[in-house]
């Protein structure tokens, strides 16, 4: 077993899968060796066929040839069959309330773009183990995402508790730094957590992300690059790398690294409002990226991603009467901050200030942190009482100083994490 691991981490797949075969035939119930030639593209029906004859001997082991099923599923990326066999495993009574099914179940929602379900597993796998650190990474990405930047200092302290020797407890920091703005920080935490596990695709792409935003964007490709490689069905690998070209203005790169995606991993929901975010990118390709996300929208019309990119094209369009029922249609069985004050931007747009307030005023509650609903209701506010305006201009211009003293602050506490990172030997 030692041995098929080394292997694979050393990319010889061949003696891998003779090692982990070798293991099987000796302990037919071996579930990680089960799980490292699904890992290597061995097909779920002759991983099966090694365990068949202690399935048929063995009492109450029936659910062994679906559990093997589900998990061909996650390998070849069918995230929708994965979930369903999964769920259909979850319902028996040996496996309910299993927290190793409910971890893979949260993976696989997080994998579809489903972060609602997604967060109702993690939340309930951890109730049932409060010591559990296995995809407590994710999970902190999708708090931080929605930002409940409290509840992941908290999950990041948790976890610390148990273990500092883990990747985990460091990417959860490094997503509070980074969904901070704390770029520096977020990088350097990002690199620990990879030195403690090279295989962390989690800290790649904080790492990766925190480079871009820091303008390092050559650097955070090869970090994108090596979480493809790692991890070849997850979309959001992919969305970064193509972020970077965007950011380098490599239209060209983005298209084909899109649409090599397309066809990978198939013609879904994720993969289709992808490649219309890059062809929304260049003004020939505007009626395709309508198309596509068309496409997405017909598939999935819940799908946050696919509704604020079709949104941004209505804007664009001044459709703004088409955007506003894009985005209550969205928000009927939903509510999210993006939404919520994209909607407001657009009621702004049609003079429905008084509502376009109240949507703002729900975006923030949803996420404190969100600067531009906060933009838009200083501005609304602003346009309200011009001499009110003015009066605030002053009182900043007076306390201006004490804003610059911040400023230096943060400066000093970038340099003192570059330093660390230097350390580190992140350069």
């Amino acid at each position: 077993m030692m041995l098929a691991n080394l292997y694979k981490k050393a990319g010889q797949e061949r003696p891998s899968v003779t090692s982990y075969k070798e293991v099987l035939r000796q302990c037919p119930l071996a579930l990680d060796a089960i799980l490292g030639l699904l890992s290597l593209s061995v097909k779920g029906a002759e991983v099966a066929s090694m365990t068949m004859n202690v399935i048929q001997t063995v009492p109450n082991l029936d659910w062994l040839s679906v559990w093997i099923k589900a998990y061909a599923f996650v390998h070849v990326g069918d995230n929708s069959r994965a979930i369903n066999t999964i769920c259909s495993l979850e319902k028996k009574s040996l496996l309910r309330d299993n927290v190793d099914l409910l971890g893979s179940l949260a993976d696989l929602y997080f994998r579809a773009g489903d972060n609602k379900n997604s967060v109702l597993k993690f939340e309930q796998a951890q109730m049932l183990d409060p010591y559990l650190i296995k995809g407590m990474d994710v999970y902190g990405y999708l708090l931080a995402r929605e930002g409940r930047l409290e509840d992941v200092e908290n999950l990041g302290c948790r976890l610390f508790n148990i273990s500092d020797q883990h990747a985990e407890p460091w990417v959860v920091s490094g997503c509070h730094s980074f969904y901070s703005k704390r770029y520096s920080r977020a990088l350097y935490l990002g690199a620990k957590a990879i030195q403690l596990n090279s295989n962390s695709v989690q800290a790649l792409l904080l790492k990766g992300a925190a480079l871009r935003n820091m303008g390092r964007v050559q650097e955070a490709i090869i970090h994108f690059r090596e979480a493809i490689r790692l991890a070849p069905c997850r979309l959001d690998c992919y969305e970064g790398l193509i972020e970077c070209y965007l950011a380098s203005n490599s239209i060209r790169e983005a298209m084909v690294m899109a649409n090599n995606v397309y066809k990978t991993l198939g013609a879904n929901a994720q993969t289709l409002t992808l490649l219309a975010t890059v062809c929304l990118e260049d003004p020939v390709t505007q009626e395709k990226a309508k198309t596509l996300l068309d496409k997405a929208l017909t598939q999935r019309p819940d799908y946050i991603k696919a509704v604020v990119k079709k949104a941004e094209l209505l804007s664009r369009e001044q459709k703004y009467e088409d955007g506003i029922a894009l985005l209550r249609n969205a928000l009927a069985n939903q509510s999210d901050c993006v939404l919520h004050r994209i909607l407001g931007d657009f009621l702004v747009a049609v003079n429905e200030y008084q509502e376009a307030m109240d949507q703002y005023s729900i975006a923030l509650s949803l996420d404190p942190n969100d600067q531009k609903s906060l933009e838009g209701m200083q501005k609304m506010e602003k346009e309200e009482s011009p001499t009110d305006a003015t009066q605030e201009e002053d009182v900043d211009d007076m306390e201006g100083s004490g804003e610059e003293g911040d400023l230096e602050g943060s400066d000093s506490e970038a340099a003192q994490w570059a330093d660390q990172e230097q350390w580190f030997g992140m350069q």
